[in-house]
């Protein structure tokens, strides 16, 4: 039997977390207090943990300076686009490199692993030129089919066969004693035990997608059809130095989802790590 803690020696352990919790939750707390300040009260010193008054025109000037609702639509909807297509092809793929027995099968995950160690930076002009080739630049489908197709999918299908090799064989013999074929195991049995690790895949693609900065360059050059990374570079001054309060502002606004998917999914994504086996 595990021994409890005391009233004090938890009390200790909560106030030592918290302490050690600091670092971490100072810059956001600046980020969105300084959000609300004018630029003078931002750099002050000392500085204020709580802005004087609330000033909501750095918000205002967000809307106001680009189309940042679209912006903030063309991030939202390519990054559930490309979780959802990721899930879905990773889920598959990990499943037949977990259960599906074919020669060669060890080699060739090596070889789709091998995509992990090519920079993006490597592959962004050849893929430029093909997507040129195709008239897709300046649209968004560059942004939905690399990543759907490529190392970050490869990341998401290694998560997913690790844990579809920890699934017991019995699971899938009394599945074909009931009449299920591949497909049927798969859709029925393997992947609704597989939440945990998809809720690992769905953070770890969504944050991937949100925060994508080098792809948007390349392949946009329209500011109406811009995500987020690439708009937050805009808010400038007419001498092209940053505006920090309505910068701050967007930024604070771009945190917000995914603040919410990690609160939403947290429990699947612990859950996922641990029974693939990856630790931070």
């Amino acid at each position: 039997m595990k021994a409890e803690l005391t009233p004090r020696a938890r009390l200790a352990i909560y106030g030592l977390m918290c302490v050690l919790a600091i670092p971490f939750v100072f810059p956001t707390w600046w980020m969105v207090t300084s959000s609300f300040k004018p630029v003078q009260e931002i750099f002050a010193f000392p500085p204020a943990l709580l802005p004087r008054s609330l000033d909501l025109d750095a918000y205002a000037q967000v809307f106001a300076l680009q189309p940042f609702a679209l912006q903030y639509w063309n991030s939202l909807y390519i990054a559930a686009v490309v979780t959802i297509g990721t899930m879905a092809v990773a889920s598959l793929a990990g499943y037949a490199f977990a259960r599906i027995r074919f020669p060669g099968q060890n080699l060739v995950f090596m070889v789709v692993l091998l995509a992990l160690l090519v920079p993006s930076e490597v592959t962004i002009v050849p893929l430029f030129r093909f997507f040129l080739g195709l008239g897709l630049v300046n649209t968004h489908w560059p942004l939905i089919l690399v990543p759907i197709l490529g190392a970050p999918c490869v990341l998401a299908t290694f998560i997913m066969r690790q844990f579809f090799i920890t699934l017991p064989p019995e699971l899938e013999e009394a599945g074909r004693i009931d009449g299920l074929g591949r497909f049927g195991l798969f859709w029925r049995i393997a992947l609704p035990l597989a939440r945990p690790a998809l809720g690992a895949v769905a953070i770890f693609t969504f944050l991937h997608s949100w925060n994508l900065y080098l792809e948007p360059i390349v392949y946009l050059s329209s500011t109406d059809k811009f995500t987020l990374p690439q708009a937050l570079t805009q808010y400038v001054d007419a001498y092209g130095g940053p505006m920090w309060n309505v910068q701050l502002a967007a930024v604070t606004l771009t945190a917000l989802p995914v603040l919410i998917v990690f609160v939403i999914a947290q429990r699947q994504f612990i859950e996922g790590l641990a029974h693939t086996g990856l630790k931070g």
